[in-house]
């Protein structure tokens, strides 16, 4: 998942692309950068489709299994979590990205596991998906937070220091990393990072300025900056230096596992915030020492994907930036 920026003056000034950087050139030659900034688009895999998402619209376009034809659902942002201007704000619109992948990415999500079923004449309800969802919130829960804590109360007794913090947060980051790397070999999890790395090509291609078909966007890196693996490492690197913090305070086990839960929206904030400058500054030699370790993560959930699937993702970044200019259109 590239992950979108905010809208306005909170767009990065700089691409991860040379050649997507917005500026104008004086007749002296000396480039001068537009008053408005670039929107950068974000996107997700999903199944047999990527979902691509603009300022205010979003498509989502999977290829159905029965007649290899191209389905696109298309739709305009309305929700306060897009228009508001509070959302936008530093550390909250890391929040905000939280509320989205709930929102857009499950909406998405749903659409196209429906219209796959429904390819096959098999009929899925919002109740066994949401209860699915929330089945999956308290593995995940139980996983990546209480088996850390529990594995790291067993290798140091000591749970108010920096090295019980420490340990978690490696036993943390490898549980993550071996459960990605697990469920790659399911062939249709496979199949979903090989649209995760579509969709990375299609929106490096455009960044780039490159043209949006699939020789052009075969030749992109399947690897971004913005991508939403690279944000699950930076939180957990993020979550090691805020739990030193709470150690000070030598909390019990009840509070321990309290401040695991309840600094999730803190975490979260800070991780965008990081992300987002290292993206910004990426070609610093510090930065982009930085950010090996954010690109590398997403070996684990990108992989090449092919032809007809790179079709697929440019068809749903065309759709949501038609809706874009559609409406830019109007209000012109």
């Amino acid at each position: 998942m590239a992950v979108p920026e905010p809208t306005g003056a909170d767009s990065l000034t700089e691409s991860p692309h040379p050649a997507a950087v917005a500026v104008e050139l004086p007749t002296g030659g000396e480039a001068k950068p537009k008053a408005k900034e670039q929107f950068f688009y974000g996107g997700q895999a999903v199944i047999e489709g990527v979902m691509m998402r603009g300022k205010r619209h979003y498509a989502v376009a999977i290829r159905l299994p029965t007649t290899k034809e191209i389905v696109i659902d298309r739709g305009e942002l309305k929700a306060p979590i897009y228009t508001n201007p509070v959302w936008k704000l530093p550390f909250i619109r890391g929040l905000a990205l939280i509320g989205e992948q709930l929102h857009l990415g499950m909406k998405s999500l749903i659409w196209s596991a429906n219209m796959n079923a429904g390819a096959h004449d098999v009929q899925i309800g919002k109740r066994e998906i949401t209860g699915s969802v929330a089945v999956a919130a308290v593995f995940a829960l139980a996983l990546f937070i209480g088996l850390p804590l529990l594995l790291a109360s067993v290798a140091i007794h000591r749970s108010g220091s920096f090295a019980f913090v420490l340990v978690e947060g490696v036993i943390r980051v490898a549980l993550v990393l071996g459960y990605l790397a697990a469920i790659s070999l399911l062939p249709d999890v496979r199949r979903v990072f090989m649209y995760h790395g579509a969709e990375h090509k299609t929106i490096n291609a455009f960044e780039s300025g490159w043209t949006l078909d699939v020789p052009s966007v075969r030749r992109a890196s399947t690897l971004h900056p913005r991508c939403g693996t690279g944000f699950l490492l930076v939180v957990l690197v993020v979550s090691v230096v805020v739990f030193s913090v709470v150690a000070l305070f030598h909390p019990n086990l009840v509070w321990l596992v309290a401040s695991r839960v309840l600094a999730i929206p803190l975490i979260a904030g800070a991780g965008f915030e990081l992300i987002r400058f290292m993206a910004r500054h990426r070609y610093n030699p510090v930065v982009k020492i930085a950010l090996l370790p954010v690109l590398g993560t997403q070996k684990f959930t990108t992989r090449q994907p092919s032809d007809d699937m790179l079709e697929v993702a440019i068809c749903a970044f065309n759709s949501a930036r038609q809706g874009e200019e559609e409406t830019a259109g109007a209000a012109a």
